[in-house]
């Protein structure tokens, strides 16, 4: 099984577990779980077709909504729930997990330290945010007294709390196998050579036309990173939404691509809200002191 770490911008990474499709052992019934689960996303994709009505709407409003949900969660839902089967199941050593990531683009920190710190740091508010979710449920149940429309709250929170559960279990199967030492951490040429070249060429098309960069040109684009970072004490952005899909194809992981699209909108939306709200504390800053100073010489006069 393939774990990604993928480091978005000089202070953020996201990680993506290979999904592996579930196979049933003879004479084993589908889970319940994977059956809802592909149900309402066949059903989801039937809404999406329609032309117009409420079923597009819902679906346009929804994908608004799902953007919102933060790229961690959606990381850590990749993972197979750590579920007493599971857990045996990875136990046995039937599974190997492989960890790749750019090594060149995450000098100075651990592979092995920055896992264990993505399995544990949400865990909490996961468990805190799958409960109150689940409570919401029998408050939204009267909803479905609305005619033609569906229960839209309480499917909302059903997916919430199912989406908290994955991500919580997720988690947890993540710091089993890293503190069990299970994870093979290996510094990927290719994303090496993808994360440079999204870097020095505007678009998808230029980096496909050109050639792969040398050593050369990943380190000088790695160095010009760390400048930046340094210079500017702020986050630097380190991976191209639009090169999403090169990494996705390159691993032959088609649903990787909206992954790291969402993580790269997201993380680009906070580092500009973080500098608005910063150009506006030095813009109330220097309006203070412009009215200090104009109290002081009324004073003096």
């Amino acid at each position: 099984m393939r774990i990604f770490l993928l480091p978005i911008s000089t202070r953020q990474t996201l990680i993506y577990c290979e999904r592996v499709p579930y196979t049933p052992k003879p004479g084993q019934k589908r889970p319940l779980a994977e059956w809802a689960v592909d149900k309402a996303a066949t059903t989801w994709a039937g809404f999406e077709k329609a032309d117009k009505g409420w079923r597009k709407q819902l679906t346009y409003y929804g994908n608004q909504l799902f953007k919102r949900i933060p790229y961690q969660e959606w990381g850590l839902k990749s993972f197979p729930p750590a579920t007493k089967a599971q857990l045996e199941e990875v136990d046995k050593g039937t599974v190997a997990f492989e960890c790749l990531y750019p090594g060149s683009f995450m000098k100075g920190r651990s592979a092995t330290e920055l896992l264990k710190t993505l399995a544990t740091e949400r865990q909490a508010f996961h468990r805190r945010s799958m409960w109150t979710s689940m409570a919401m449920l029998p408050i939204t149940i009267p909803f479905a007294l609305v005619p033609i429309i569906p229960n839209i709250p309480f499917f909302w929170f059903a997916f919430r709390t199912y989406s908290h559960y994955r991500a919580l279990y997720g988690g947890r199967l993540l710091e089993h196998i890293t503190n069990k030492g299970m994870v093979q951490a290996k510094d990927s040429r290719v994303m090496d050579e993808l994360y440079a070249a999204g870097l020095l060429k505007p678009s998808r098309q230029a980096v496909r036309e050109a050639t792969k960069p040398g050593d050369t040109d990943i380190e000088k684009v790695v160095k010009q990173a760390e400048e930046q970072a340094k210079e500017g004490k702020k986050e630097v952005v380190l991976l191209q939404g639009w090169n999403g899909k090169l990494i996705a194809d390159a691993f032959h992981l088609s649903e990787m691509e909206v992954e790291i699209e969402r993580a790269v909108e997201q993380v680009e939306n906070a580092i500009k809200k973080t500098d608005e709200q910063a150009r506006t504390a030095k813009e109330v800053e220097r309006a203070t002191e412009q009215k200090t100073e104009a109290l002081k010489d009324e004073t003096k006069q």
